[in-house]
C-alpha cells in the first residue's frame, strides 16, 4: 500500500499536460473544481499516482462535462457531479484490501451508456477486452463493447472531437437543448428504446424526458437479460 504523499507527489506528474490537452480539447468541455478531501480519499482508494492522468484527474478535477453534459467523466467529485468513489461504490474510509474486482466506471452519457475500465480479469465479470482497458456497455445494443484504448487513449481520443461520429443516429436535433440544465444524476429516456427498430431508424420519431440515471441503467440491465444477452453487471451508482 502507498501513502497518499508517495501517490500524489511524484516527479513529473501528469496534470500540467493534461491541462493543455483540455483547453485545447475540439469537444465542448467543463472542469469542475474538486473537493479537495474528497479527492485526496479517492485518489488514495484507487492507488494509483498523478503521473497517471486517471489519478492526475481524480486529484485535481471534479470531473469533466463533455459536449455540454451529453458525457459525464467521473473524477474527484463535485456539487455538480458525483466522484468516481460514489460511482464506484468506495469504501467510506480507506480500506486497502478493498478494491473495484468487476472493473471501475469511469464515465456515463444521458441515455445510460457506460464507460468502464476493465479490472484484472475481464471475462470472469463477462466483459470484452484486457485487464486495464475501457469498455462501453451501449444502451443501443445492450451489451458490452470492447475499444481497445487504455483511460489514457480513451480520454485523448473524446478531446479529438467531435463526439457525433461515435454516438451517430442516436442524437437527434435539437439534442443540446434538450440536456440542457441535466443534473449530474439525471439522463434521457428514450421511447421507444434506443435498442427499438425504431429508435434506431428515426430518434425524431421518439418522445424524450428527463429521468433520474439510475433508471435508464436499470432499465439497461433489464432489457439485457431480456434479450439474452450476459449480465451486464455493475452498471455504476450514481
Amino acid at each position: 500500500m502507498r501513502e497518499l504523499s508517495e501517490l500524489a507527489n511524484v516527479p513529473d506528474p501528469a496534470w500540467p499536460a493534461l491541462t493543455e490537452r483540455l483547453a485545447e480539447s475540439r469537444t465542448p468541455l467543463e472542469c469542475l473544481p474538486a473537493d479537495p478531501e474528497t479527492a485526496r480519499a479517492c485518489l488514495l482508494q484507487l492507488q494509483v499516482t498523478t503521473r497517471s492522468w486517471l489519478g492526475s484527474l481524480v486529484l485535481n478535477c471534479g470531473g469533466l462535462l463533455l459536449d455540454g453534459g451529453w458525457l459525464r467523466i467521473y473524477a474527484g467529485g463535485s456539487p455538480e457531479l458525483p466522484g468516481l468513489a460514489r460511482v464506484n461504490g468506495f469504501p467510506a474510509e480507506f480500506d486497502p484490501g478493498w478494491h473495484a474486482s468487476g472493473g471501475l466506471v469511469v464515465a456515463h452519457d444521458v441515455l445510460g451508456g457506460v464507460f468502464a475500465l476493465n479490472g484484472i480479469d475481464p471475462a470472469a465479470s463477462g466483459r470484452p477486452g484486457q485487464p486495464g482497458e475501457v469498455v462501453y456497455f451501449a444502451p443501443d445494443a445492450l451489451r458490452w463493447e470492447a475499444l481497445d484504448v487504455g483511460h489514457g487513449d480513451w480520454l485523448a481520443w473524446l478531446l479529438t472531437g467531435p463526439l457525433d461520429g461515435f454516438y451517430g443516429e442516436l442524437r437527434w436535433p435539437g439534442w443540446r437543448e434538450e440536456i440542457a440544465g441535466l443534473g449530474g444524476d439525471e439522463g434521457i429516456s428514450v421511447v421507444p428504446f434506443p435498442w427499438s427498430a425504431e429508435a434506431q431508424q428515426d430518434m425524431t420519431a421518439t418522445s424524450r424526458r428527463r429521468v433520474p440515471l439510475t433508471e435508464l441503467l436499470d432499465l439497461g440491465r433489464e432489457f439485457s437479460g431480456r434479450f439474452g444477452e450476459p449480465d451486464p453487471g455493475f452498471l455504476g451508482a450514481v
